[in-house]
């Protein structure tokens, strides 16, 4: 790819992010939590069909997936669940095969209170727009269409296919993105615009989620000493779980990316309910949690891991011990990523990133997840990680800052020109 062909297609991203950041706006503005997700589906398939893409459109049958590598259980109602697949096909094969993907589901707002400027009304002030999702990650899905846009826009259409993809679930199971692997979608490469701060993700680590389902004796609480507090209880195991914590961030120091962290697992009892009523000892509590594991670190090893500590913990309780607490796992069940085999769209991505950045691309070693571990442990597919920056993600007042946006953007343009190819229009 020339000079003149790069510059083409930077200029086009230029000229086309008004209304880039105008169509970010629309898909901040709906507020697709887990279970409602499916106006944003709608959005994108308009998006996608209006471009001339092939529009793929299904309902997700969990029983499809229950048994493939890293399936997550849904515990809420998933009658309504769908993944959007929208294919180019060129008129020319020369180039490599490409997957975008971006997930559409965004965690809950909050306390609307405590946002503010209301968190489903976009806001665009000092360089920066305000909104759940707008971040984590919806900026970066948009930022793909219009990477895509760009190229159009600047006379050239890409000589290879193209699968533009939006999924949900990543936030809780991911098996939004394994969908489409079931469904037979494959690339050469695959490429996921999270925020990311302008650097690769290079390791990222798995995650558990699981339940702790406590059980207490309840009596009136002027004679509390005669029951058992179940919330209580919890917090007794919820200590014991940080201590396997601190055992597992000693073990991560072996790892040769973790090991430069100092904290790369985190253990959160991320929801509490429990109790029925204030002057009676609660007869139950259920705690949600999360932990995560490395890469190559089995799943199954560390559920039992997770089991044995809860149950040593529950035999050193006095109520416990006799009324031991059940462990149910109520999502992610994800192995941790290392990026390998990658070395051709890296190169890629990186003569990509040097036009627009300048200098080398720097690596991040990430404590959270992405979509990516499908596509590389499932199908060896290389799957690159890399996007704007931004802040406040599953917080209050999430924001993507917007000239980082436009330069991911034209990141992601010259990568996908130099990957899949082009000609002129």
């Amino acid at each position: 790819m020339n000079a003149d062909t790069q510059q083409r297609i930077l200029d086009a991203v230029d000229a086309g992010f008004e209304a880039q950041l105008a169509t970010t706006s629309d898909f901040v503005a709906i507020p697709s939590t887990r279970g409602a997700e499916g106006p944003c589906q709608d959005m994108i398939g308009d998006l996608l069909r209006a471009r001339g893409y092939e529009v793929d459109d299904w309902h997700i049958n969990v029983d499809e997936l229950k048994d493939l590598r890293g399936f997550g259980p849904i515990e809420h109602d998933f009658s309504k669940a769908r993944t959007v697949v929208g294919t180019y096909r060129p008129q020319t094969n020369d180039g490599k095969s490409l997957i975008l993907q971006g997930h559409c589901d965004v965690v809950p707002a909050g306390p609307l209170e405590l946002w503010d400027t209301p968190p489903f009304s976009p806001v665009i002030k000092d360089g920066k727009m305000f909104g759940r999702g707008a971040c984590d990650m919806k900026s970066g899905t948009i930022g793909a269409l219009y990477a895509l846009d760009a190229i159009k826009a600047a006379g050239f259409r890409p000589t290879a296919r193209i699968h533009f993809q939006s999924v949900i679930e990543e936030e809780s199971t991911g098996v939004g993105a394994l969908s489409t692997l079931q469904r037979g979608y494959r690339a050469d490469a695959c490429f996921i615009p999270e925020p990311t701060g302008g650097k690769m993700v290079r390791s990222q680590v798995g995650v558990i989620w699981f339940r702790l389902r406590v059980k207490g004796h309840p009596t009136h609480v002027a004679f509390a000493g005669s029951g058992a507090n179940a919330i209580m209880a919890a917090y007794h195991l919820i200590q014991a779980l940080q201590k396997l914590e601190i055992e597992w961030n000693e073990r991560a120091k072996a790892d040769r990316h973790f090991n430069t962290l100092n904290h790369p697992i985190n253990f959160n009892p991320g929801i509490i309910k429990g109790g029925d009523w204030a002057s009676s000892v609660p007869a139950w509590c259920d705690v949600d949690c999360r932990i995560a594991v490395l890469p190559g670190w089995s799943i199954a090893d560390h559920q039992k891991e997770i089991m044995a500590c809860v149950a040593a913990a529950a035999r050193n309780h006095r109520f416990l011990a006799n009324n031991p607490p059940e462990v149910d796992w109520s999502g992610f069940l994800s192995e941790g990523y290392e990026l390998t085999d990658a070395a051709e769209p890296e190169a890629a991505f990186g003569k990509a990133f040097n036009t627009v950045y300048g200098g080398e691309i720097e690596d991040l070693v990430f404590t959270a997840l992405t979509d990516t571990r499908f596509y590389g442990l499932n199908h060896g597919i290389p799957s690159l990680c890399f996007g704007a920056s931004g802040g406040e993600m599953h917080g209050f007042n999430e924001f993507v800052d917007l000239e980082s946006l436009k330069k991911s953007t034209k990141a992601m343009a010259l990568f996908i020109a130099d990957w899949c190819g082009v000609e002129k229009a």
